[in-house]
């Protein structure tokens, strides 16, 4: 994928749509996703689009291009919003939050593995066996949580009945320190 967006690109963040109308939003999406660009901002939001398969859209290179830049200058990506909350937290002294919504198969965490994988290599290389620790808790529980039993819906005949919330705790130079991942059933099976 190239890094640099254009118009045969599509639009890098809706709110730029000349028209905001569902077909719009649609087309845009699917332009963009046939373009190899997966993810589209709406504003600081950031939409992502499974590919179902690898793309060279991560590692060490790419953080570098994302590391200490400002959200929109670089093309949308996962990186650029773990770098905005990084920042945010680091300059505020205060709480951050990423949220990853989306249905059964949607790349969450995926999308989770990526947001730590940034985490650990901006941070002080001493403190990067803690964020690994944590992602692989992440990955994990992922595994014990889905043999307790999920369920089926009318999109997915295995479908995650759990949600995950991940907390990474940082010390005041914003080197991570500890983690943990609290785990809740999301629905109960009615008899």
């Amino acid at each position: 994928m190239e890094d640099e967006e254009g118009p045969g690109c599509g639009k890098a963040d809706f709110v730029l749509l000349d028209q905001v109308t569902m077909e719009d939003f649609m087309k845009n999406l699917q332009l963009r996703f046939e373009k190899g660009r997966i993810y589209t901002y709406i504003g600081e939001v950031l939409v992502s689009v499974n590919p179902y398969q690898e793309l060279p859209l991560y590692g060490p290179e790419t953080i570098a291009k994302y590391q200490g830049r400002e959200l929109y200058e670089r093309p949308p990506h996962l990186y650029a919003v773990a770098n905005a909350a990084y920042k945010a937290m680091k300059q505020r002294s205060r709480d951050t939050c990423i949220v990853i919504s989306g249905e059964s198969g949607a790349g969450k965490t995926e999308a989770s593995k990526h947001i730590m994988q940034y985490i650990a290599a901006v941070t002080n290389p001493s403190q990067r066996a803690e964020v690994q620790r944590v992602k692989d808790v992440l990955l994990k529980s992922t595994c014990v949580l889905e043999a307790f039993g999920n369920a089926r819906t009318n999109r997915n005949h295995n479908s995650s009945r759990f949600g995950k919330y991940m907390d990474i705790n940082f010390d005041f130079k914003g080197d991570p320190i500890g983690g943990h991942i609290h785990s809740y059933l999301l629905e109960k099976v009615g008899r």
